[in-house]
């Protein structure tokens, strides 16, 4: 799933989305505060007065506490909660709250799953959203600020995901990571402040970088015609559509800048330092994700594709989440926001896109007029990214 799909694949009420955000907020809340060692409270977002037991059971009866067939008092919805942002963020194994709650292996498992699908349900269309116009502009702005690129929507790469239960018969289709287990890829787009903008995840990690571009959405829209106004001006020339910085291993493309690969120049030598520095931004966000949220770092216990997609945008959702709540977020969600045109365009202009989009004339032009703007524009060295990123 990508970004741009996110809302068609689940849908909510605001009624729901206000329920469950102060249930995962109150369980994070209790499970930030111990990891951290602090008695202040976090500083989280306004509270709803409202019966949320009563109002969580027509979502979904598994979020409300009830006995069990001996008559027995369950758990309730902050131990449910709590017992799944601790398997996310520790990856500790669906049995490690036995014999500090007596929550049984199956147990804890619907708790993760049930977990991360309301989270995905109800939060990606806020938090896997695509940028809006004023989302573009603001990305334009800080890139260009922090790193010296104008037009830069964010860095794009691929991480994998190794997986320790996939099915034998699906083994063949699947390289095997450092540890002998297959994998599966997450390709990400992440700007200066480490928010994930674009995911897609699910394919076999026998596809690489190349190849996994082909098959992935982020780039629909602009064959489509659809999405907002990205065009910019660098070194005098006026360029349509917005760019990713990439490593080598990508095509091509009109939306994507690469480093000059042997610079035998001062100016090409200062571009490629600051276009290497700047892509480390897809690297930490990869790091941060990881560090937060250590189920993903080690290999995968579930059993199925579906359930590994949805702990997978469930963490970069909550990670979206974090950096927004810390105020770190560049831009503001604003649901009112335009989107710019939402009407694909004819055959014949999608025809037409998509030569443009692999036209590489422009690929060199552009990547030709940033590094005269680098090298008039931009100080000596680039950015250092002094901040803490955990």
């Amino acid at each position: 799933m990508s970004s741009s799909s996110s809302s068609e694949w689940y849908s909510s009420s605001s009624e729901e989305d206000v329920i469950m955000h102060n249930m995962i907020m109150n369980a994070a809340q209790v499970f930030m505060s111990a990891a951290e060692g602090s008695s202040q409270p976090l500083t989280r977002r306004a509270k709803y007065n409202r019966d949320q037991e009563g109002d969580m059971a027509q979502s979904d009866p598994f979020f409300t506490l009830r006995n069990d067939a001996r008559g027995q008092r369950g758990f309730s919805n902050l131990q449910k909660c709590t017992s799944a942002i601790r398997q996310l963020a520790y990856g500790y194994a669906p049995d490690a709250l036995d014999e500090y709650i007596r929550m049984s292996d199956r147990t804890a498992r619907r708790c993760l799953y049930k977990f991360c699908q309301w989270v995905v349900k109800l939060y990606s269309k806020r938090y896997l959203r695509k940028p809006n116009a004023n989302d573009v502009q603001k990305l334009y702005q800080a890139h260009e600020q922090r790193h010296g690129f104008p037009g830069m929507l964010g860095s794009i790469d691929c991480m994998h995901w190794q997986w320790q239960s996939c099915p034998v018969a699906w083994q063949g289709q699947y390289t095997r990571g450092d540890q002998g287990h297959p994998t599966i890829i997450l390709e990400a787009v992440a700007s200066q402040d480490l928010w994930i903008w674009h995911a897609f995840f699910g394919l076999p990690g026998s596809l690489n970088d190349l190849n996994i571009i082909y098959q992935s959405q982020i780039f629909d829209d602009v064959v489509a015609g659809t999405g907002p106004d990205t065009s910019f001006t660098v070194s005098g020339v006026e360029y349509r559509r917005g760019y990713y910085l990439a490593d080598g291993i990508y095509p091509t493309y009109s939306t994507i800048v690469k480093t000059v690969p042997h610079p035998t120049d001062d100016k090409r030598k200062k571009f490629a330092k600051f276009q290497e520095g700047a892509r480390k931004d897809i690297e930490r966000a990869f790091g941060v994700l990881q560090k937060k949220w250590h189920i993903i770092s080690i290999p995968a216990r579930s059993q199925t594709p579906r359930r590994l997609r949805h702990i997978m945008y469930a963490c970069i959702i909550l990670h979206n989440m974090i950096i927004e709540d810390e105020g770190r977020a560049i831009c503001d969600y604003d649901e009112n926001a335009s989107t710019g045109n939402s009407v694909p365009v004819s055959e014949e202009e999608q025809d037409l896109n998509a030569f443009a989009l692999r036209n590489e004339y422009t690929h060199h032009n552009l990547q030709a007029d940033l590094v005269e703007h680098i090298w008039n524009n931009a100080e000596n060295e680039p950015a250092h990214h002094m901040e803490d990123d955990d």
